[in-house]
């Protein structure tokens, strides 16, 4: 069954689209209470506030699939992205179903990198360096890609130990293949002391590099990128410093290197949250990361003034898909017996990718 069969084949009646937000609510608690400790509710940071209020944990995607593996639930309602369900399915047994409300919640910096472009490139770049190549992926990457970089000795990162997995990588080989967020690679590297100079970009669509090729390279970034994250400017971040004398600035690394080097500092998600919430009572704040969020805290840190580092920013709007209605129809049809848009990553994949999460998770114990 193709992707767009599945679609329709479990297509969201649209009698739900006509609820109202209350009746959803009501609706979705019911279904909840009825399946009581069968059901676990991981939600994504960026999540909508409506859902928020549903989730039994708020997190990043990898706290969230290791939290979904240690639940005895059946059923994972997860309110994140494709690939974070990717992840949950990889790491809870095979008895527990993983389901993503609205099979359209994607990821456009994982799309950045399908398993076809990354094997045709590793082929090229292997022929021009030799063994001397390791791969990482950021998390926010496809099942199949974290796949590769198991297969090929490799492992994934987050945004929070990207610095200490970058280190260890480059103590087995002497250059790495950053997958599938170039800012995130650039950013970590640099910051290790590894030089500009010393990394270059491989486009996949175009299949070169982007740049004079040498013997220095170290890192090898593959030119993709988080389509919310490339879009705050230093412009703007300059902006706001002539308008706010106190202001400090704080971004998430998947911002452009320029903007994350203006910046008074960058970190993951939790960095950001942990920085906020012990920032001193009065303290004035712009943050570069995704809408939602952003707005969450201003909502609760009223002590402190916290804005967006671009206010005119749509929030996320893959992860926007998970709404009340998906997420209703998906409690209720289980409730019934029927379990709708579930994720279920390929046996072979899934051992090959478990093994490239293990790798990050145990510091490279291989």
């Amino acid at each position: 069954m193709s992707f767009l069969d599945a679609l329709k084949k479990e297509a969201m009646p649209d009698t739900y689209q006509k609820l109202s937000e209350q009746k959803l609510k009501e609706r979705a608690q019911v279904a909840r209470e009825k399946l009581g400790e069968r059901l676990f509710i991981p939600g994504h940071h960026y999540q909508r506030d409506e859902i928020i209020e549903f989730a039994d944990e708020t997190g990043d995607s990898l706290q969230l699939a290791q939290s979904s593996a240690k639940t005895t639930a059946d059923y994972i309602v997860f309110c994140g992205v494709h690939f974070m369900a990717e992840t949950a399915d990889i790491l809870t047994t095979s008895d527990q179903k993983v389901i993503l409300p609205d099979m359209r919640a994607g990821c456009s910096m994982a799309d950045m990198a399908d398993i076809t472009q990354t094997e045709r490139a590793w082929e090229t770049l292997t022929a021009q360096f030799g063994d001397t190549i390791l791969p990482l992926t950021y998390v926010n990457s496809t099942a199949a890609i974290k796949a590769f970089c198991g297969r090929h000795g490799g492992a994934t990162v987050t945004s929070s130990n990207a610095s200490e997995m970058i280190k260890d990588a480059l103590q087995q080989k002497e250059r790495l293949l950053f997958l599938p967020d170039q800012h995130l690679g650039r950013n970590t590297a640099y910051d290790l002391g590894i030089p500009l100079e010393q990394m270059i970009v491989w486009n996949p669509i175009q299949e070169k590099f982007e740049g004079e090729v040498s013997d220095d390279i170290k890192i090898i970034l593959w030119k993709g990128h988080c389509s919310v994250h490339e879009k705050f400017t230093v412009d703007y971040m300059e902006k706001l410093r002539s308008e706010h004398a106190d202001l400090q600035v704080i971004v998430h690394p998947e911002c452009s290197w320029e903007v994350v080097q203006a910046a008074d500092m960058d970190g993951s998600t939790k960095k950001i949250i942990n920085t906020i919430d012990d920032a001193p009572s009065g303290t004035t704040w712009a943050i570069g990361t995704e809408m939602n969020l952003v707005h969450r805290l201003a909502n609760t840190y009223k002590d402190k003034t916290i804005m967006s580092l671009n206010p005119n920013m749509c929030p996320c709007l893959t992860m926007n898909r998970i709404d009340l209605a998906h997420f209703t129809w998906c409690l209720e049809e289980l409730v019934e017996g029927r379990v709708v848009n579930q994720i279920s990553v390929d046996e072979v994949i899934t051992a090959e990718a478990r093994t490239a999460l293990d790798r990050m998770l145990y510091s490279f114990a291989i």
